[in-house]
């Protein structure tokens, strides 16, 4: 029988190998608990449904089908998986990766068809950001097609990091307390849009796409420019991180802590009609006015999904 080699004792690049191999499979798993729970939380996915996977060619929509393949295999229910494209006739769109991608995981899937490019390219004058426009075309075909397939779930590959941009660009120049919710009901009122990656780092989506080699195909085929003001935002939170560990996993972990009371929406608490009770409030009227003392400022509150 052949003797086994210690750790300590084999050659680096065979330790460096299993150690990246291991980091690896701990990524997957944390993935697989994220989704999991977000679905769980939010009952996203239940017994007999028809889930819409809408991939784009990027890599959190990869990372989404690919996680929910893989609870499919796991989960005490049965539903199932249809993965849709919308081919928009963007110039030089390479139309052959996504089917043979699709072909090779062996899942039903369906590719959409309709020249939106040109539409979006009459209507925006050029240099502007055609993402807005763009993305309602593309939605309002989606659910056309989810129509036309019977399924009555739709999936989108959005993180936790495009939940949190989306809240500050709403609050910074909209005005407005509203983010992008983990579970919706769609425009036309006949459908329901999950979020399954709800829980999902950006950069554990970006690193797991280098692991499993997702064929990505870039979003800048169109020649529009980026979102400049989504870029300030992903800026402003990726400079908080550095600076301060801990604060956008507070920061989105109040999105789930609501006081109406503390807020100032009169159709969320009625502030005309408040009275003394007598009665003491839990969330009593303790604010923090500038640094809160005695108070960490990193790790305030830490979202245990991310813990192994």
């Amino acid at each position: 029988m052949q003797a086994i080699t210690p750790l300590e004792q084999q050659p680096a690049s065979q330790k460096s190998q299993e150690k990246i191999t291991y980091e690896n499979n701990k990524l997957h798993k944390r993935l697989c608990r994220q989704v999991g729970q977000a679905i769980g939380d939010f009952n996203m996915i239940e017994e007999g449904d028809k889930v819409m996977v809408c991939l784009s060619g990027g890599k959190d929509s990869y990372a989404l089908l690919d996680i929910l393949m893989t609870l499919r295999q796991r989960a005490p229910i049965n539903f199932e998986i249809v993965a849709v494209n919308l081919d928009q006739k963007q110039p030089n769109f390479p139309d052959h990766i996504l089917p043979a991608y699709l072909e090779k995981l062996g899942i039903p899937y369906h590719i959409e068809n309709q020249d939106t490019y040109s539409i979006v390219k009459r209507l925006i004058p050029e240099g502007k950001t055609t993402c807005s426009l763009c993305s309602r075309l593309r939605r309002g075909i989606l659910y056309r097609v989810a129509d036309e397939l019977g399924a009555n779930k739709i999936a989108l590959g959005h993180h936790r990091d495009d939940i949190l941009e989306t809240f500050f660009l709403n609050m910074f120049f909209g005005g407005k307390l509203k983010g992008m919710p983990a579970k919706l009901q769609s425009d036309d009122g006949k459908h329901i849009v999950i979020r399954p990656m709800a829980y999902v780092k950006e950069a554990d989506s970006e690193r797991y796409a280098q692991v499993k080699q997702f064929p990505i195909i870039p979003c800048d085929l169109c020649g529009s420019q980026e979102n400049l003001q989504r870029k300030q935002i992903k800026n402003l939170m990726r400079d908080w991180e550095k600076q301060y560990p801990g604060r956008v996993e507070s920061i989105f972990s109040s999105l789930s802590t609501v006081v109406p009371s503390h807020l100032m929406d009169q159709n969320l608490f009625n502030f005309k009609q408040l009275q003394a009770t007598g009665v003491a409030d839990a969330n009593g009227d303790i604010a923090f006015d500038e640094e809160p003392c005695a108070v960490p400022t990193s790790g305030v509150i830490s979202l245990h999904l991310d813990q192994d």
